[in-house]
């Protein structure tokens, strides 16, 4: 290739980029005004819950990829006996979503096949497995993962992560802005042929802001005296700089609550230092921070295994687990092996939202007394326990 053909192609690139950002910058400012008129519209509740009760509750249930089939067959027994006179007197539904695997997601070159969105949106709330998101490695079509792609759709922009560790004194309660950062546009970044690449990440004020009034009022719900902002403000200057400055103005609205910030990196640590992790209650941070971070503490928990997430918007909840489909134990063999824990826990947090909180509890206990019997025999290895044998000791308990 010529030298004039080279700096041509490369002119040509630099142009669809100039283009394709112009267009992003623009919808970003008409997504942050549509905000804004809903905050105008209709503020968000203090409760931070749905209103399920004039009506029956339809829970949708989808398995996912890998292991997310079979940890979900568990869950669903777990519910169905957990909610046994709810489900016989009509007051809710499980409502199982077939077909929202991998396999089906390519050969329909969608994020989410338009039948699988259709029954989605027919149920109030959503019990989610995990999903696989195709990389460059599997020479597969480049489809969005389909946790942005829901949390978008239903504007799920608050990711709600509980890590509980009484005997250490830790309850940490982690409010992931989940709509924006890196993963709203990390589809849409720009390759200059030879050169370099480039990917965009983005923050709303008015997103920054309904994120920051859940984490407050969350902790004012529950009496929690500490928020704790996250960030990297001294390097991303512009986007972490805006959250932080943004958070701050909201915690003015509380001022029985202590505010403080940390960066992302020294969070990291404080999190691993046992002389001052205790401390920390709640946290609001940007959305790659917040889905780094919480595996962290979830690893601190007992393993991803362990940990459930909320995604809450103003009118629909997923609810999920907060690892993935876990593709090497399935090539193994081991998917049996799998612990449902962590989508049970996200099971406990769905029932706490859609009004059930004598249910949730009661799940919370059978969940904190099988840990203490199988807990440490859940190594996801051949020769552990097994998925069936821990859900079969939740239910033993309920």
């Amino acid at each position: 290739m010529s030298k004039s053909t080279y700096s041509t192609e490369i002119e040509h690139d630099i142009a669809a980029a100039v283009q394709n950002f112009e267009s992003m910058l623009r919808e970003q400012v008409a997504r942050n005004e549509r905000m804004r008129s809903e905050r105008a519209a209709e503020p968000m509740s203090t409760e931070f819950s749905g209103n399920y009760k004039a009506k029956q509750i339809i829970i949708g249930t989808a398995g996912g990829d890998g292991i997310g089939p079979i940890i979900m067959r568990e869950v669903e027994a777990v519910l169905n006996t957990l909610l046994r006179d709810r489900l016989a007197g009509g007051e809710v539904a499980l409502r199982p979503i077939g077909g929202f695997t991998l396999e089906n997601r390519l050969a329909a070159g969608k994020t989410v096949p338009d039948n699988i969105m259709a029954a989605m949106q027919e149920c109030d709330v959503l019990l989610k497995g995990p999903t696989t998101t195709p990389n460059a490695a599997m020479n597969a079509a480049n489809i969005e993962s389909a946790n942005v792609y829901l949390r978008k759709a239903f504007d799920l922009f608050a990711n709600v992560r509980p890590v509980v560790i009484p005997e250490e004194g830790i309850d940490w309660t982690f409010f992931r802005e989940n709509t924006e950062g890196e993963y709203a546009l990390g589809s849409r970044g720009e390759y200059i042929r030879g050169e370099f690449a480039v990917d965009f990440k983005v923050t709303t004020d008015e997103g920054t802001r309904r994120i920051a009034r859940a984490a407050y009022e969350y902790a004012r719900a529950n009496g929690k005296k500490r928020v704790s902002i996250i960030t990297k403000a001294n390097i991303m200057k512009k986007t972490d700089g805006n959250f932080l400055n943004i958070c701050r103005e909201v915690a003015e609205d509380y001022p029985e609550i202590e505010t403080d910030s940390w960066f992302i990196d020294i969070m990291a640590a404080n999190l691993v230092n046992a002389d001052i992790r205790s401390d920390f209650e709640v946290f609001v941070l940007p959305n790659l921070y917040g889905d780094i971070i919480t595996d962290e503490a979830a690893q601190i928990q007992g393993g991803v295994g362990t940990a459930g997430s909320a995604n809450i918007g103003r009118n629909y909840a997923i609810f999920e687990a907060i690892h993935g489909s876990a593709p090497r134990m399935i090539e193994e063999g081991l998917g049996e092996y799998a612990n449902p824990a962590s989508l049970l826990k996200a099971a406990a947090m769905m029932l706490s939202h859609v009004g059930y909180a004598a249910e949730s509890d009661k799940l919370e206990t059978a969940l904190a007394a099988a840990d203490e019997k199988l807990g440490a025999r859940m190594t996801g290895l051949a020769g552990g326990a097994t998925c069936r044998e821990y859900a079969n000791e939740v239910m033993s308990r309920l």
